[in-house]
């Protein structure tokens, strides 16, 4: 018997409590991305669609719906971090999604102190326990099947500098589990946590 489904067109609504695209692809890894202005005004903000995109060299990228002053800075600048985050910072991540004017640094206004990148002239948050800086390899506005175009800004940047705190290499490898990284589900706010017993490996054929 096959399985019942529900199902709709995104352009007619869900129907639903919550719209269940973000929490269909799910868990994703955190967008935490620090910037700088032309004018030396830091900003922190977290973004939900975020990952990595190709290898060698290695790019990640993420998404922010809206032309914020993350997307500005990095259009002016070229130049941004990813600051990984752990379960001990998902309070201060929190407080860096608050709506600041773009003159108050998200760094002070969650407490967090602010590390030397070594490749570019951005800081990172110190405590992350693993950081990329990035240079800006692309920055699109996304369009609607008919070429309409969308309020959503994609950015792509090529890692150019490695933070890993030593903690987390264990005989050459890094150690996914130990970094205790929070990845973002659906809803309005919900998370998910990773630990050791949840890893399994697979040959490939």
């Amino acid at each position: 018997m096959p399985h019942q489904r529900y199902f709709y067109q995104p352009h007619l609504g869900h129907n639903l409590k919550h719209n269940p695209f973000n929490a269909i692809i799910a868990p994703r890894p955190i967008g935490w991305i620090s910037t700088k202005s032309l004018s030396g005004d830091l900003n922190l903000a977290p973004y939900s669609f975020f990952n990595a995109f190709n290898y060698h060299p290695p790019i990640i990228g993420f998404s922010s719906i809206g032309y914020k002053d993350t997307v500005k800075n990095i259009q002016e600048s070229g130049v941004f971090c990813w600051n990984l985050v752990s379960e001990s910072q998902v309070d201060a991540m929190n407080q860096t999604s608050a709506a600041l004017p773009s003159t108050q640094s998200e760094f002070d206004f969650a407490g967090l102190a602010q590390g030397k990148s070594n490749v570019i002239d951005v800081p990172h948050v110190a405590n992350s326990l693993c950081v990329f800086e990035c240079r800006k390899t692309q920055i699109m506005q996304l369009t609607e099947a008919d070429g309409k175009l969308v309020d959503t800004w994609m950015v792509m940047g090529e890692v150019v500098g490695v933070h890993i705190d030593n903690s987390l290499i264990e005989e050459g490898i890094y150690n996914t589990a130990l970094a205790k990284p929070v990845l973002r589900a659906g809803g309005a706010g919900d998370y998910f946590k990773v630990n050791s017993e949840q890893k399994f490996t697979l040959n490939r054929p």
